[in-house]
């Protein structure tokens, strides 16, 4: 029996079974220009003009109104989250600062790390290019011994998943303050995304030998919970992210990693579990949006389809992520709803130009959508070019997946297992990339192993996706294994 390889480009699929295939060329990455490009300190005042597309903040007053710029600058400081309100008021303080003090590298520094906070919370890539030019700014301002403004071009570049820079700021930043706990995380971040496991964990060691104080406890703790993830050690990293909600002094800190709780609990397919604490985290913090997103991905688990897609239009209508937007056009393929798949598919594709526009990186995007709902072989080419560039375990399993649905199952089979092996990969378990390894050996006549891969993704979570779990089942009962169905009422 021939099993369905989901998405418009599957052989035989008619028009009208899914989603067609895209075929409008997509923009090219733009990556950071060099500190060298940076504007001259003498002409700083053009680089932060009246923005008309949002609501001017003013400079801060005496008392209660200076509140939320003490929050975020509080939260920025000492590396935990903040809240999207406080860090726009924070980012109008500082305009007005340097504006009236255009020397002062500090201010400047601040101000772009600012922008890029926002724009991770928001999902807002126009947010990048601003940051970029504050931090090139306080760098020509203060060129030498400017840890501010090479950490922030560190967090900047890991933001925009460029992750080369991220990793050359990050180091130049340690070396200026070896003994600033903040100098780490860009760094942890910057080698897994090049997939330098080794080197995360080792500056993670370092990062905890420091022994920050009370306040950034929970940050590092949130910090580890990562690098144990990608370990395979699940059960470390939830009691360090549970501990580090337990600490936080904020309810958006809390919410944080909460969300972060939540989403570990969903990899391990514990649905109510996940579910729970995504709840918790926006009652704690109503604008944590990947809370939401997380909450429409349990409840489509669930089978609460109706309820899955308010949560997830809620999530996009506060953080328009084109992931996330990906990922509710699965879900609408899932159920059949083509029409509504097509619109998030276009609306996914415009919030990725505009990302790029942005100086972000979104290859590994493209080439995942690419594999699964358009040009298979137009996705090889940018994933094997991501690979060469930076090397991590997610771009390993997206470009063994491309070239199998290129149809070179050989080519595929070296990338699926290096993003499925704990030596290489680091030892995160996912059922993703578990599942497209059993699919690549089953195409490659590898039955005992595509048996038992296939066995092991619905172990780790057994609705780990809406459209490739059906698959999942069906390819093991081709391979003479039916696996437990879920009970009445689980259609997955």
């Amino acid at each position: 029996m021939e099993i369905r390889q989901y998405g418009p480009s599957a052989p035989g699929t008619s028009p009208a079974a899914g989603p067609p295939r895209r075929r409008r060329r997509w923009p090219r990455r733009v990556l950071i220009v060099a500190l060298a490009g940076g504007a001259a300190a003498g002409a700083v005042l053009t680089l932060v003009p009246a923005e008309p597309q949002r609501r001017a903040v003013p400079p801060p007053a005496a008392g209660p109104r200076a509140q939320p710029q003490a929050l975020a600058l509080a939260a920025l400081t000492s590396g935990v989250p903040a809240a999207l309100p406080d860090l726009t008021a924070l980012i109008g303080q500082q305009e007005a600062r340097v504006r009236a003090r255009p020397q002062d590298a500090s201010a400047w520094a601040l101000l772009g790390s600012a922008y890029v906070e926002r724009g991770r919370a928001s999902a807002d890539p126009a947010n990048y290019p601003k940051a970029e030019r504050a931090l090139t700014t306080s760098v020509q301002v203060r060129a030498t011994g400017n840890a501010e403004a090479l950490g922030g071009l560190a967090a900047l570049a890991n933001a925009r998943r460029d992750f080369p820079a991220a990793k050359r700021y990050g180091e130049q930043a340690l070396k200026l303050t070896p003994k600033r706990w903040t100098a780490y995380p860009p760094l942890i971040d910057a080698y897994t995304g090049l997939g330098d496991y080794q080197a995360a964990r080792g500056a993670l060691d370092k990062l905890m030998a420091l022994r920050p104080g009370a306040a950034a406890r929970p940050a590092v703790m949130a910090r580890a919970s990562a690098v144990y993830r990608d370990r395979g050690w699940r059960e470390d990293a939830v009691a360090q992210l549970t501990d580090a909600a337990s600490s936080a002094r904020t309810p958006p800190e809390q919410g944080a990693y909460l969300t972060g709780v939540g989403q570990l609990a969903w990899e391990r397919g514990d649905r109510e579990d996940a579910l729970r604490h995504f709840e918790a985290a926006v009652r704690l913090d109503p604008g944590r949006w990947s809370a939401l997103a997380g909450k429409g991905r349990a409840l489509a688990a669930l089978g609460r389809a109706d309820e899955a897609v308010t949560a997830y239009r809620a999530a996009l209508a506060g953080q328009p992520d084109p992931r996330v937007t990906l990922e509710l056009g699965e879900l609408y393929e899932s159920l059949g709803q083509f029409p509504a798949a097509r619109e998030q598919y276009e609306l996914m594709r415009e919030r990725v130009e505009r990302s790029v526009e942005g100086g972000v990186d979104e290859e590994l995007l493209i080439g995942q959508y690419e594999a699964d709902h358009g040009d298979a072989q137009d996705a090889v080419v940018r994933l094997e070019e991501e690979w060469r560039r930076q090397p991590g375990i997610e771009v390993a399993d997206a470009l063994g997946w491309a070239l199998h649905r290129a149809g070179d199952d050989e080519e595929a089979l070296k990338y699926a297992s290096i993003a499925t092996d704990k030596a290489k990969g680091g030892g995160v378990r996912s059922a993703l990339y578990t599942f497209h390894l059993g699919m690549i050996e089953r195409e490659s006549e590898r039955l005992g192993p595509a048996r038992r891969h296939l066995q092991e993704a619905l172990r780790i979570n057994p609705y780990f996706s809406p459209l490739l779990v059906p698959e999942t089942r069906a390819a093991l009962r081709e391979l003479g294994d039916v696996p437990d169905e879920p009970p009445p009422g689980e259609d997955d």
